[in-house]
C-alpha cells in the first residue's frame, strides 16, 4: 500500500505519525527518562546510603549542560535510528530489571547500564550530528555509581600492576621485595590499599577524556583512537604517585596527610591536564609567506605605500 492510499484511506494515521514526528525534543527526553524512573531511583539510592561515591552527579551534570548548549540546535525531526535504540533499550532496561517473567531479572548496575545508554541513545537522536557519539556514550556509563564495583573487580589487579611496577621503579635505591600488594622496603612493610588502586582517578581520568572530546568536537573516530593512551596515562599517574609514597614510607619518612593528599592532587591534575590536551586537536600551522618577488610590492597584509621613481 503506497503512502498516498493511506493517507486516503486511514488519514488519522498519517496525522498521528505528522503530530509525533513533530513532538518537541524535550517531550520525548522527558517521556524516557519517566520511563527510566526506576532505575534512577535506584541510583539516588546508592549514592545516599554511601555505598558508592557521587561521581555520577558530575557526568550527568555534563549531559545535561551538552544539552543545554544544544537547545538552539536540537533536530526538530529525530535520527529514526537513534531513537529506535532508545526505544528498544527503554524496554529491555525495564524487562531486564523486574524480569516479568521473559528473562531472569539482572542485578540493578547491569540493568543501570542498559538504561543510561538508551537514555544516551535518546539524546543522541535530537542533538546536530557533528556531536559525538561515543563520549556522549561514555558520559552516560560514568553516571552510574559504580566506584564500588570498579573497587572490587578490579581493584585487585590494579593494587598488584602498581605494586609491582613501583618495586622496579624502586630497585635502584631500596632493597625491596614484593608479594601481593605488599612492598618490603628495607626491612619496612608497606601496603598498597585499596585507595592506591586509582580507580577514583580512573573515573577522572576517562571523564575528562569525554568531556574534553565534546567541547574540542573530535570525531568519534578520533576520540577511539586516543582512548588507549587514556588508560596509558592513568595508570602511571598512578604508578608515579604510589612510587613516591613507597620511597619516602621506605625510607623512614612517611608524608604527612596534608601531603599525601597534596601529592595524590598534584599528579591528578598533571593526568587530567595531559589527557585533556590529548583530546585537544593541534592548532594549525599556518603556511609560510611566500619571498616577494623582486620589483614586486605584495599589499596583503600591509598598508598602502607610495613608491619614488
Amino acid at each position: 500500500m503506497s503512502l498516498a492510499t493511506l493517507a486516503h484511506r486511514h488519514p488519522r494515521i498519517v496525522d498521528w505519525g505528522i503530530h509525533i514526528d513533530r513532538t518537541p525534543a524535550a517531550s520525548w527526553l522527558a517521556l524516557q527518562f519517566a520511563a527510566l524512573a526506576p532505575t534512577w531511583a535506584w541510583m539516588v539510592q546508592r549514592m545516599r546510603d554511601g555505598s558508592d561515591d557521587p561521581l555520577g552527579l558530575v557526568a550527568l551534570v555534563a549531559l545535561a549542560a551538552l544539552a543545554w548548549q544544544c537547545r538552539r540546535e536540537l533536530r526538530a525531526s529525530p535520527r529514526l535510528g537513534w531513537l529506535a535504540l532508545a526505544g528498544a533499550g527503554t524496554v529491555l532496561a525495564t524487562v531486564l530489571r523486574s524480569g516479568l517473567g521473559v528473562v531472569p531479572a539482572l542485578p540493578p548496575l547491569a540493568a543501570g547500564l542498559v538504561a543510561v545508554l538508551s537514555l544516551a541513545c535518546g539524546l543522541l537522536a535530537f542533538l546536530p550530528r557533528r556531536v559525538a557519539a561515543l563520549p556522549v556514550a561514555g558520559l552516560a556509563v560514568l553516571a552510574l555509581p559504580l566506584l564500588s564495583s570498579l573497587q572490587f573487580y578490579a581493584g585487585y589487579p590494579l593494587r598488584v600492576v602498581t605494586a609491582e611496577a613501583s618495586r622496579w621503579l624502586l630497585a635502584p635505591g631500596f632493597d625491596v621485595a614484593r608479594e601481593g600488594t605488599s612492598l618490603m622496603v628495607d626491612g619496612r612493610l608497606v601496603i598498597v590499599d585499596a585507595p592506591c588502586s586509582g580507580v577514583q582517578m580512573v573515573w577522572l581520568g576517562y571523564f575528562t577524556a569525554c568531556a574534553v572530546a565534546l567541547w574540542a568536537r573530535r570525531s568519534d573516530k578520533a576520540f577511539l583512537r586516543r582512548l588507549p593512551m587514556v588508560g596509558v596515562l592513568v595508570l602511571t599517574g598512578n604508578i608515579v604517585r604510589n612510587s613516591v609514597l613507597i620511597a619516602f614510607e621506605g625510607a623512614g619518612h612517611a608524608l604527612a596527610p596534608w601531603a599525601h593528599n597534596a601529592l595524590g592532587l598534584v599528579v591528578l591534575a598533571a593526568v587530567c591536564g595531559c589527557i585533556a590536551r590529548l583530546m585537544v586537536p593541534a592548532r594549525a600551522v599556518p603556511e609560510p609567506a611566500d619571498h616577494p618577488v623582486p620589483g614586486l610590492i605584495t599589499t596583503q597584509g600591509a598598508r598602502h605605500v607610495d613608491t619614488v621613481l
